[in-house]
C-alpha cells in the first residue's frame, strides 16, 4: 500500500474507473451497478461530472499508475453530497477506503455541503464499519428496494454524516 496515493480523478482516468466498476461489479455483491453495463454511457457520464467541479468531486486511489479504487461525490443544490465508492479486491482492508472518504469529506466541506449521504448493502459489514468509524450514522433502511437482475429484492442501509454541527 505504500505506493497508493489518493489524487483527484481526471479525464485520463475514465477508462480505469470503468474497469474498477466492471471488476467490482462482476463480484455481484458490493455495487448497485450490475455488469454488463453500457461502457460508453458511463464514460460520458463521468466526463460530464468531471466538467462540473462545483458539484462533483472525484478521487482515485493510484497504485504506481494503476487505479485500484475511486470515490465520487455529487453535491445537490440543497447541500447534501452523495457518496459512491469502489475498491478492487486485494486492496480492501488496507486503509484506502478511509483515505478516500477522508479526502471526500474535505472536498464536501470546501464545496459547501452540510451533509454526506450514502447507501450501502446490509451485508457489506466492512464498508458499514468504515463509514461508522468515520462518523456516519445509520439513518434508515430501504426494505426490498432494489431489484437485481436475478429478480432478488435487496435492502439498502441509508447512512449520513453531518458536516456542520449547527445544521
Amino acid at each position: 500500500m505504500a505506493d497508493v496515493t489518493i489524487r483527484p480523478e481526471a479525464a485520463f482516468d475514465v477508462e480505469s474507473v470503468i474497469e474498477v466498476l466492471e471488476m467490482v461489479g462482476a463480484e455481484g455483491r458490493w455495487l448497485g451497478l450490475e455488469v454488463p453495463f453500457d461502457r460508453q454511457a458511463r464514460a460520458d457520464a463521468i466526463l460530464r461530472d468531471l466538467g462540473e467541479p462545483a458539484t462533483f468531486g472525484g478521487f482515485v486511489a493510484d497504485d504506481a499508475g494503476r487505479v485500484v479504487g475511486f470515490l465520487d461525490l455529487r453535491l445537490a443544490r440543497y447541500g447534501v453530497a452523495t457518496v459512491a465508492m469502489a475498491i478492487l479486491d486485494g486492496y480492501r482492508g488496507q486503509g484506502i477506503g478511509t483515505r478516500l472518504v477522508e479526502r471526500g469529506i474535505e472536498w464536501a466541506r470546501q464545496a459547501g455541503a452540510h451533509k454526506l449521504a450514502l447507501e450501502v448493502w446490509p451485508h457489506n459489514d466492512r464498508a458499514i464499519g468504515l463509514y461508522d468509524k468515520l462518523g456516519f450514522v445509520e439513518e434508515g433502511r430501504l426494505r426490498r428496494h432494489y431489484r437485481r437482475r436475478s429478480g432478488e429484492l435487496w435492502d439498502a442501509v441509508v447512512m449520513g454524516r453531518l458536516l456542520d454541527a449547527g445544521a
